[in-house]
């Protein structure tokens, strides 16, 4: 009998670790980085305290497309998440409101630097954007966003290799 029960546990345990085999789609493939900026031709302490100044390669970056020239720009939030490979993943840049949400999933990898990126911008829990981008690290995704405070929101997204920093 004893030996029965013996057997019985040993078979349940080769099972519980041959289930416990790692998901591949869980595998993290990159970061991406979902900031809101401000851009205003008025004045900036519209945006409120927890707005910060931008770098000054930041706002010649922005500044460098005809849509998005402002006088200022400030930055109201950022996220930093994990891409994995087979599984959507969700930004939110300014925590707590859930008024800007960021959905995003891996396509396809063409390269060891471009991949597509199936990305999803939610304002105010309505769906504003889809599209399929071939993103590259150090090259972001630039969307211009609503009207605000008498300025534009400008959401940035951005790829880049490797696992987060601050996980």
């Amino acid at each position: 009998m004893k030996r029965r029960w013996i057997i019985v546990g040993m078979l349940g345990l080769l099972a519980g670790r041959a289930g416990a085999q790692t998901d591949p789609g869980k595998d993290v493939i990159g970061t991406v980085t979902a900031t809101v900026y401000y851009a205003t031709n008025g004045d900036p302490a519209a945006a409120g305290p927890r707005a910060k100044a931008v770098s000054a390669e930041v706002a010649e970056r922005l500044g460098r497309e005809d849509r998005l020239k402002f006088s200022k720009y400030l930055e109201l939030g950022r996220d930093i998440k994990p891409l994995f490979r087979s599984y959507e993943n969700w930004a939110q840049p300014l925590p707590p409101s859930d008024e800007i949400l960021l959905r995003f999933e891996a396509q396809s990898k063409f390269s060891k630097e471009l991949m597509r990126l199936d990305v999803e911008l939610w304002l105010s829990r309505k769906k504003i954007l889809k599209t399929d981008a071939a993103m590259e690290p150090d090259k972001p995704l630039l969307v211009l966003g609503p009207e605000w405070r008498g300025g534009r929101l400008i959401i940035a997204v951005e790829l880049a290799p490797g696992r987060p920093k601050n996980p």
